[in-house]
Protein backbone atom coordinates (compact mmCIF):
# COMPACT_ATOMS: atom_id res chain seq x y z
CA UNK A 1 0.00 0.00 0.00
CA UNK A 2 2.71 2.09 0.67
CA UNK A 3 4.37 1.83 -2.52
CA UNK A 4 1.30 2.11 -4.42
CA UNK A 5 0.56 5.40 -2.41
CA UNK A 6 4.16 6.61 -3.51
CA UNK A 7 3.64 5.59 -7.03
CA UNK A 8 0.22 7.53 -6.94
CA UNK A 9 1.54 10.95 -5.50
CA UNK A 10 4.26 10.86 -7.84
CA UNK A 11 2.33 10.60 -11.03
CA UNK A 12 -0.39 12.61 -10.09
CA UNK A 13 2.28 15.44 -9.25
CA UNK A 14 4.21 15.29 -12.24
CA UNK A 15 1.04 14.82 -14.23
CA UNK A 16 -0.26 17.71 -13.00
CA UNK A 17 3.36 19.88 -13.40
CA UNK A 18 3.19 18.89 -16.93
CA UNK A 19 0.05 20.54 -17.41
CA UNK A 20 1.71 23.75 -15.77
CA UNK A 21 3.78 24.47 -18.79
CA UNK A 22 1.94 22.01 -21.64
CA UNK A 23 -1.58 22.57 -22.79
CA UNK A 24 -3.99 19.45 -22.07
CA UNK A 25 -4.85 18.25 -25.44
CA UNK A 26 -8.33 16.56 -24.86
CA UNK A 27 -10.35 15.93 -21.42
CA UNK A 28 -12.53 12.74 -20.69
CA UNK A 29 -15.68 14.73 -21.52
CA UNK A 30 -14.55 15.68 -24.93
CA UNK A 31 -13.89 12.01 -25.21
CA UNK A 32 -17.48 10.94 -23.46
CA UNK A 33 -19.45 13.66 -25.69
CA UNK A 34 -17.60 12.52 -29.05
CA UNK A 35 -18.68 8.60 -28.70
CA UNK A 36 -22.12 10.15 -27.15
CA UNK A 37 -22.34 11.70 -30.79
CA UNK A 38 -21.48 8.25 -32.54
CA UNK A 39 -24.06 7.06 -30.78
CA UNK A 40 -26.84 8.45 -31.85
CA UNK A 41 -25.52 8.37 -35.93
CA UNK A 42 -23.51 12.25 -35.47
CA UNK A 43 -19.97 13.13 -36.64
CA UNK A 44 -17.37 12.99 -34.14
CA UNK A 45 -17.16 16.42 -32.87
CA UNK A 46 -14.76 18.19 -31.11
CA UNK A 47 -14.31 21.73 -31.53
CA UNK A 48 -11.68 23.56 -29.68
CA UNK A 49 -9.15 26.36 -30.04
CA UNK A 50 -6.45 27.79 -27.22
CA UNK A 51 -5.88 31.46 -26.29
CA UNK A 52 -3.40 32.14 -23.67
CA UNK A 53 -4.50 33.83 -20.92
CA UNK A 54 -3.11 37.45 -21.86
CA UNK A 55 -4.60 36.50 -25.22
CA UNK A 56 -7.96 36.43 -23.70
CA UNK A 57 -10.58 39.51 -23.44
CA UNK A 58 -10.45 40.63 -19.84
CA UNK A 59 -14.08 41.55 -20.05
CA UNK A 60 -14.20 37.49 -20.54
CA UNK A 61 -12.21 36.78 -17.56
CA UNK A 62 -13.75 39.15 -15.30
CA UNK A 63 -17.50 37.53 -16.32
CA UNK A 64 -15.99 33.93 -15.96
CA UNK A 65 -14.95 34.97 -11.62
CA UNK A 66 -18.33 37.25 -11.73
CA UNK A 67 -20.29 34.30 -12.99
CA UNK A 68 -18.73 31.21 -11.74
CA UNK A 69 -16.65 32.34 -8.50
CA UNK A 70 -16.92 35.96 -7.16
CA UNK A 71 -14.31 34.55 -4.64
CA UNK A 72 -11.85 32.86 -6.78
CA UNK A 73 -8.54 35.52 -6.40
CA UNK A 74 -9.17 35.14 -2.54
CA UNK A 75 -10.08 31.29 -1.90
CA UNK A 76 -6.99 28.68 -2.03
CA UNK A 77 -9.62 26.05 -3.97
CA UNK A 78 -12.87 26.06 -2.19
CA UNK A 79 -15.45 28.67 -1.25
CA UNK A 80 -16.99 26.91 1.79
CA UNK A 81 -19.70 29.48 2.10
CA UNK A 82 -20.76 29.04 -1.28
CA UNK A 83 -20.53 25.35 -0.65
CA UNK A 84 -23.19 26.25 2.78
CA UNK A 85 -24.85 28.24 0.99
CA UNK A 86 -26.05 25.78 -1.96
CA UNK A 87 -26.52 22.96 0.44
CA UNK A 88 -29.22 24.88 2.63
CA UNK A 89 -30.50 25.69 -0.67
CA UNK A 90 -30.71 21.87 -1.95
CA UNK A 91 -32.25 21.25 1.74
CA UNK A 92 -35.24 23.57 0.80
CA UNK A 93 -35.97 22.28 -2.22
CA UNK A 94 -34.24 24.47 -4.41
CA UNK A 95 -32.59 23.87 -7.85
CA UNK A 96 -28.73 25.31 -7.32
CA UNK A 97 -25.44 24.61 -8.22
CA UNK A 98 -23.34 22.80 -5.98
CA UNK A 99 -21.16 25.48 -4.94
CA UNK A 100 -18.19 24.45 -6.96
CA UNK A 101 -15.29 26.65 -7.46
CA UNK A 102 -13.58 27.40 -10.87
CA UNK A 103 -10.29 25.36 -9.60
CA UNK A 104 -12.58 22.52 -8.64
CA UNK A 105 -14.05 22.23 -11.83
CA UNK A 106 -11.08 22.71 -13.64
CA UNK A 107 -9.46 20.03 -11.72
CA UNK A 108 -12.58 18.15 -12.46
CA UNK A 109 -12.74 18.84 -16.54
CA UNK A 110 -8.84 18.25 -16.90
CA UNK A 111 -8.12 15.44 -14.44
CA UNK A 112 -11.32 13.05 -13.97
CA UNK A 113 -14.69 12.02 -15.28
CA UNK A 114 -17.76 13.17 -14.78
CA UNK A 115 -20.16 11.82 -12.00
CA UNK A 116 -21.56 13.04 -8.53
CA UNK A 117 -19.96 9.94 -6.21
CA UNK A 118 -17.83 10.66 -3.10
CA UNK A 119 -14.96 8.88 -5.03
CA UNK A 120 -14.66 11.31 -7.42
CA UNK A 121 -15.52 14.14 -5.36
CA UNK A 122 -12.23 13.18 -2.97
CA UNK A 123 -9.95 13.19 -6.20
CA UNK A 124 -11.42 16.38 -7.39
CA UNK A 125 -10.53 17.95 -3.54
CA UNK A 126 -7.18 16.46 -4.41
CA UNK A 127 -6.46 17.72 -7.84
CA UNK A 128 -8.13 20.79 -6.56
CA UNK A 129 -4.94 21.45 -3.99
CA UNK A 130 -2.30 20.00 -6.30
CA UNK A 131 -3.37 22.68 -9.36
CA UNK A 132 -3.52 25.77 -6.30
CA UNK A 133 -0.21 25.25 -5.30
CA UNK A 134 1.72 24.07 -8.80
CA UNK A 135 -0.35 26.19 -11.23
CA UNK A 136 -1.63 29.32 -9.30
CA UNK A 137 -4.90 31.71 -10.06
CA UNK A 138 -3.77 32.36 -13.46
CA UNK A 139 -2.86 29.26 -15.11
CA UNK A 140 -6.21 27.56 -13.32
CA UNK A 141 -8.15 30.61 -15.53
CA UNK A 142 -6.31 29.92 -18.27
CA UNK A 143 -7.10 26.08 -18.54
CA UNK A 144 -10.72 26.86 -17.24
CA UNK A 145 -11.67 29.22 -20.02
CA UNK A 146 -9.91 26.71 -22.66
CA UNK A 147 -11.45 23.57 -21.71
CA UNK A 148 -14.93 24.29 -20.41
CA UNK A 149 -18.05 22.79 -22.29
CA UNK A 150 -19.63 26.06 -23.59
CA UNK A 151 -22.03 23.81 -26.50
CA UNK A 152 -22.30 20.70 -28.84
CA UNK A 153 -18.89 19.84 -29.31
CA UNK A 154 -17.96 22.87 -28.71
CA UNK A 155 -15.18 23.65 -25.54
CA UNK A 156 -13.34 26.78 -24.88
CA UNK A 157 -14.23 30.40 -25.08
CA UNK A 158 -12.18 31.03 -28.19
CA UNK A 159 -14.04 28.16 -30.51
CA UNK A 160 -17.53 29.24 -28.30
CA UNK A 161 -17.06 33.08 -29.31
CA UNK A 162 -16.01 32.01 -33.32
CA UNK A 163 -19.48 30.14 -33.08
CA UNK A 164 -21.92 31.50 -31.72
CA UNK A 165 -20.41 35.40 -32.22
CA UNK A 166 -18.27 35.20 -35.58
CA UNK A 167 -15.33 36.57 -33.65
CA UNK A 168 -12.15 35.48 -31.70
CA UNK A 169 -12.83 35.87 -27.50
CA UNK A 170 -9.47 38.35 -27.74
CA UNK A 171 -11.78 41.14 -28.61
CA UNK A 172 -15.49 40.26 -26.60
CA UNK A 173 -17.47 42.78 -25.15
CA UNK A 174 -19.10 42.89 -21.33
CA UNK A 175 -22.43 42.21 -22.96
CA UNK A 176 -21.46 39.36 -24.90
CA UNK A 177 -18.83 37.62 -22.19
CA UNK A 178 -21.98 37.97 -20.09
CA UNK A 179 -24.37 35.89 -22.18
CA UNK A 180 -21.46 33.46 -22.54
CA UNK A 181 -20.87 32.39 -18.86
CA UNK A 182 -24.56 32.54 -17.75
CA UNK A 183 -25.40 29.78 -20.27
CA UNK A 184 -22.22 27.80 -18.53
CA UNK A 185 -24.74 25.86 -16.02
CA UNK A 186 -26.65 23.49 -19.37
CA UNK A 187 -24.79 24.95 -22.64
CA UNK A 188 -26.58 21.88 -24.05
CA UNK A 189 -29.62 23.32 -23.34
CA UNK A 190 -28.92 27.14 -23.52
CA UNK A 191 -27.09 29.05 -26.07
CA UNK A 192 -25.79 32.90 -25.99
CA UNK A 193 -26.80 33.68 -29.29
CA UNK A 194 -30.43 33.20 -28.73
CA UNK A 195 -30.86 34.05 -24.76
CA UNK A 196 -34.01 32.97 -22.92
CA UNK A 197 -35.43 35.56 -20.76
CA UNK A 198 -33.63 33.85 -17.89
CA UNK A 199 -30.37 33.86 -19.53
CA UNK A 200 -31.00 37.54 -19.57
CA UNK A 201 -31.23 37.58 -16.02
CA UNK A 202 -28.15 36.01 -15.23
CA UNK A 203 -26.72 38.38 -17.63
CA UNK A 204 -27.65 41.21 -15.64
CA UNK A 205 -26.46 39.31 -12.19
CA UNK A 206 -23.19 39.17 -14.00
CA UNK A 207 -22.42 42.50 -15.33
CA UNK A 208 -23.58 43.80 -11.63
CA UNK A 209 -20.69 41.79 -10.39
CA UNK A 210 -18.25 42.81 -12.85
CA UNK A 211 -18.45 46.15 -11.48
CA UNK A 212 -17.83 45.03 -8.37
CA UNK A 213 -14.88 43.09 -9.34
CA UNK A 214 -11.42 45.46 -8.44
CA UNK A 215 -9.13 45.20 -11.98
CA UNK A 216 -7.39 41.66 -12.78
CA UNK A 217 -3.56 41.05 -11.72
CA UNK A 218 -3.45 38.33 -14.90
Amino acid sequence: MGKLLTWFLAVTILWVLVYRFINPPITYLMIQRGFEHKAEGKEWKIQKSWLGIDELSSNLKKAAIAGEDVNFLKHWGFDFKAMESAFMKNQKGKKVRGGSTISQQTAKNVFLWPGRSYIRKAFEAYFTILIEILWGKERILEVYLNVIEMGDGIYGAEAASQQYYGKTAQSMSKSRAALLIAVLPNPLRWNPSRPTRYIYYKQGLILRNMRRLEKLPF
